[in-house]
């Protein structure tokens, strides 16, 4: 697996028609420096809008994966990811003059084509790389999908479908080594569906750019089948047939299992919208765009973790926990006695942090709340959970340090158990609604599980 990153030489284009829009488009990849990533450039609209190739940007899954920021979209841009991300490419520009790059064949392997004719070449800095450390997992029992992500020295697939068809029957593939394996054994694997599928998307207009050459189409029922309506529906002029193969028009495959080969190209242009390439073993079995999505977002989160501790932590971790001391100084401004968070222990970006607070007998506030009875003040606890909020909320900032986060609103406070010393507080925060530089929480703080006080808290965003 290449270890710096990597850039194509020169620009290069190629034309067709997009298949879901029917747009006709022209799709051309230039360099791009490092750490710039892989961006999508609507060249038609005015101001040229930017769409990077993020997990945060998907807006539909439907037949295919759409980018979109202020209603600016990009439709079906899996194929154009999986030739990028299969040839390790970390840093180009995709420019578009339509809303859809072209279907081609079907296939990843023109883009492919295109890309090893630009030339790649090795930029002097190194992969971010996204190592799984323990497995991930996400299923939908209901339509028996299954992703399973291990840890793995290199990226390697193993993918399982199983239609209930007797054209397609069950396949399985698995690839081992992206240098080798990729270019030859899985760009040229075409997309393809069921001839029943094809009709009703047709019908509400969703493939208007299809045809029998961009496309396998499998017929399972012969017998009840209209070839007819399916000329009519695509105007075709030419005789349309089953094959023996079970396959429109006896189109030759290209791998006996070319359908499961083109899964694991649409799950690889998938997961690079993770933005980082895997060392990750991923085991599917039956999923698709959608299923492939909810994984890359769960990636997503362990990947912004990293990225976190990489940029705070200075020494490694040892033990369950994301941040510790020195790093929580640099994002909050306080200081003793008044600092509450010794420990961050999780946290998901823009959604939820758990923080730990060793309450001691060393305390200052213990010397007069109460010298009898030493308990922490309600309010206090309030504090370490604001204090909690404001890591989670700086940290949507790309220069934590210069900004203050203000509490505004306390609600529906109530205290149910009492904190000593001794006692480890944990401030459980998710943030419920955020705009304007301004945001809700829902704040819990536990000791040994049981709930110690709960509230609403809203902030806001300010300048130092």
């Amino acid at each position: 697996m290449n270890l710096m990153q990597r850039t194509i030489k020169k620009s290069a284009s190629l034309s067709g028609i997009g298949l879901h829009t029917g747009n006709q488009c022209t799709v051309t990849f230039k360099p791009a420096p490092i750490n710039h990533g892989i961006i999508f450039v609507r060249e038609d609209l005015e101001n040229r809008p930017e769409i990077p190739a993020n997990i945060d940007y998907v807006v539909d899954i439907t037949r295919g994966t759409t980018l979109a920021i202020n209603g600016v979209k990009v439709h079906t841009v899996e194929h154009v990811l999986a030739a990028l991300a299969g040839l390790q490419i970390d840093n180009a520009i995709v420019a578009l003059n339509s809303s859809e790059p072209p279907v081609i064949d079907g296939s990843s392997k023109p883009f492919v084509d295109v890309l090893l004719d630009a030339g790649i070449t090795e930029q002097d800095y190194p992969k971010n790389y996204l190592i799984i450390e323990k497995p991930i997992s996400y299923s939908e029992k209901d339509r028996g999908v299954d992703l399973v992500v291990v840890p793995s020295d290199e990226f390697r697939i193993t993918f399982l479908v199983d239609y209930r068809s007797r054209v397609l029957g069950t396949q399985y593939t698995s690839l081992v080594d992206l240098d080798k394996e990729f270019i030859d054994e899985f760009a040229p694997a075409r997309t393809f569906c069921f001839l029943h599928e094809v009709e009703e998307l047709r019908e509400h207009g969703i493939i208007k750019g299809g045809s029998l050459g961009n496309a396998i189409i499998v017929c399972d029922d012969p017998a009840t089948t209209d070839l007819t309506r399916l000329k009519h529906l695509f105007d075709i002029k030419e005789d349309v047939f089953i094959g023996k193969n079970g396959i429109i028009n006896d189109i030759k495959l290209r791998f006996p299992n070319e359908h499961v080969r083109h899964k694991v190209v649409d799950l690889i242009g998938d997961l690079a919208l993770l933005g980082a390439p895997l060392k990750a073993h991923v085991l599917a079995a039956r999923s698709g765009h959608a299923a492939n999505v909810a994984l890359a977002k769960i990636l997503k989160k362990e990947y912004d973790k990293k990225r976190i501790t990489a940029r705070y932590q200075q020494t490694p971790v040892r033990g369950k926990y994301l941040l510790d001391i020195e790093a929580i100084l640099k994002f909050l401004p306080h200081r003793f006695p008044f600092l509450l968070v010794d420990r961050v222990l999780d946290m998901v970006a823009g959604e939820r942090i758990i923080t730990l607070k060793n309450v001691t007998i060393n305390e200052q506030f213990f010397q007069g709340h109460f010298p009898a009875r030493p308990v922490m003040p309600g309010v206090l606890i309030i504090e370490a959970m604001g204090q909690a909020g404001a890591l989670l909320l700086l940290n949507m900032y790309e220069n934590p340090d210069t900004k203050l986060a203000y509490f505004t609103t306390l609600e529906k406070v109530k205290f149910r158990r009492a904190v000593v010393p001794g006692d480890t507080l944990i401030c459980d925060l998710q943030m419920t609604a955020f705009r304007h530089s301004t945001c809700q929480f829902i704040g819990k703080a536990f000791v040994d599980g049981e709930l110690a006080a709960e509230a609403i808290l809203k902030a806001v965003i300010v300048d130092r």
